[in-house]
């Protein structure tokens, strides 16, 4: 299983936060690069508790999709999302939020694990889990922008 461990400091409010962090519309502007689309399930607004979504995204070249359900919810405090159905043989996506003086730290615990055996764990370790962690980069800089701006209009 390889993992993923990021933390993004956001000086906003964490229930902003964590709103944004759920918010399906918010996700596909963050994957632009990979012309991510909800196409199943709940394809806009914010994603609760036992709901799923199925993703249509441009991976390494080919269209690829993804469906995933909410597991686990405690509202500004954490979710968990898991592959139902795609290209990896597991996935697991822990978001957890922290107050920290007056700001959020969202944190972020991505698991997975490709098909292929040794040869999926070979291409995970030279390439996959630098292209997942530039992915969830990219997803938390707009959430944390978006955040930021929101927060200091108000």
């Amino acid at each position: 299983m390889t993992t993923i461990y990021l933390e993004t400091p956001i000086k906003a409010d964490i229930h902003k936060v964590f709103d944004l962090a759920r918010d399906i519309d918010l996700h596909q502007k963050s994957t632009g690069k990979t012309n991510e689309k909800a196409i199943a399930g709940r394809t806009s607004g914010l994603i609760e508790e036992n709901e799923t979504v199925t993703w249509r995204a441009r991976h390494l070249g080919v269209y690829q999709t993804l469906t995933t359900k909410i597991i686990s919810m405690e509202k500004a405090v954490q979710f968990t999302d898991v592959m139902l159905k795609g290209a990896f043989k597991t996935m697991k996506h822990q978001h957890i939020f922290k107050e920290r003086d007056g700001n959020t730290v969202m944190i972020d615990l991505f698991e997975f694990e490709s098909p292929f055996g040794i040869i999926g764990t070979f291409f995970n370790h030279i390439f996959l889990k630098d292209y997942m962690r530039k992915f969830l980069i990219e997803r938390n800089e707009l959430i944390k922008k978006t955040a930021e701006s929101v927060n200091n209009t108000q």
